[in-house]
């Protein structure tokens, strides 16, 4: 609202409105009573006349102030124009700063009054001069305090804009910093431990134990799980510490949907019934809806066997006109869940926070006998 009544009353509608209100009192004024300059006894139309033109020259009191100021002072010295000099002597004001300029306008207007009234008004006295004076000096100290003034509000404004700047810059930087430890700490701790179980897996399968084909087995999975969740936890970590980089060795291809069938195909290794279906044309999404397609299936395959061992599941992504619709649902489980897996719910969490940036919605939750999750995701083309 306030934007629109600025522009409403923009400069130069605003210095039309003065001029023509200046203009139309010098008019006014010069019909009322009879001038005090020096045009005084000449016919009142064309006193009018020029009391008017002189209101006009106030139409460039902005960009030019020194030259109306002028000609207003010496018009008043011809016909008397109090409205336009202060108008004049007010724009005077909040254009200059130097006291010798503003000590000069005040003398100046000053004897253009005290000439004017001498010629009009031969027994003009002192009162008449106070009053000249005045005309100038109230108008002229307005002016200046109000300039002043917008100075000093502008440094305030744009010394508050540059301390916003730097909270900003500040507060990216602590959180930088800040992602930057967790990075590390993530790297220090996890990264350790998934390192561990998976030269731990590694010297399983070369063990005693190695001749059992059971044990190979859960080795080899073992040891895949840990290098993806390396993988993972590498791109995790490269998020977490922008502008702070980490460098780290040459990693696996970033997970997309041509990727799916692999998934699958390590849930099938783990005991898990699993039916994939992909539609349409998936090589031409964007990198980040593939990866998030890929992170959608994999959770929910990795939910289905912690909380419904031995559902059947069936994965669907459709590569539509509009977008990607995915949809993983599992039925109802034969086995019973393990009680010592760590859940939560995080993972679906962190799914719809991801599928939001993308423009997309997700749902989870119970369908039928079993659970559903159920995903789409616009086309983002131009995006990776």
């Amino acid at each position: 609202m306030r934007a629109q009544e600025r522009s409403h009353w923009s400069p130069r509608r605003m210095d039309a409105l003065v001029t023509v209100a200046v203009m139309a009192l010098g008019v006014v004024d010069s019909w009322v009573k009879p001038s005090s300059g020096l045009l005084t006894g000449l016919p009142t139309p064309v006193i009018a006349a020029a009391s008017g033109a002189v209101g006009a020259t106030l139409w460039w009191r902005r960009s030019r102030p020194d030259l109306v100021a002028a000609l207003v002072i010496v018009a008043y010295v011809v016909t008397f124009t109090p409205v336009a000099l202060a108008v004049a002597m007010y724009t005077i004001g909040t254009v200059h700063r130097r006291p010798r300029i503003l000590a000069a306008y005040t003398a100046a207007g000053f004897a253009a009054g005290v000439l004017g009234l001498r010629g009009g008004l031969p027994d003009a006295g002192v009162r008449e001069a106070a009053y000249s004076l005045a005309l100038i000096l109230g108008p002229l100290a307005v002016g200046y305090v109000v300039a002043v003034r917008r100075d000093l509000t502008a440094a305030t404004e744009a010394r508050v804009a540059d301390l916003e700047r730097e909270h900003l810059v500040l507060d990216e930087r602590a959180r930088a910093e800040e992602r930057a430890a967790i990075a590390r700490e993530m790297h220090d701790v996890v990264g350790h431990r998934v390192s561990n179980m998976v030269l731990a897996a590694g010297a399983l399968e070369v063990g005693p134990a190695a001749g059992h084909p059971d044990v190979v087995r859960t080795a080899e999975l073992i040891r895949s799980d840990g290098r993806q969740a390396l993988e993972e936890l590498r791109e995790i970590l490269g998020v977490l510490s922008v502008g702070h980089p980490v460098h780290w060795a040459p990693t696996a291809p970033q997970p997309d949907v041509a990727q799916l069938p692999g998934i699958v195909a390590h849930a099938t290794e783990r005991g898990q019934s699993v039916q994939l279906e992909v539609n349409g044309h998936p090589e031409t999404l964007s990198s980040p809806v593939q990866r998030a397609v890929h992170r959608i299936v994999q959770e929910s395959l990795t939910n289905a066997a912690k909380h419904a061992p031995g559902a059947r599941v069936r994965v669907d992504v459709d590569c539509r006109s509009d977008g990607v619709h995915v949809s993983v649902g599992s039925g109802a489980p034969t086995g019973r869940p393990t009680a010592d897996l760590p859940s939560g719910g995080h993972g679906l969490v962190g799914l719809a926070e991801r599928v939001e940036l993308l423009g997309g919605t997700l749902t989870a939750g119970p369908h039928g006998d079993g659970f559903l999750v159920s995903a789409f995701i616009p086309h983002r083309r131009g995006v990776s």
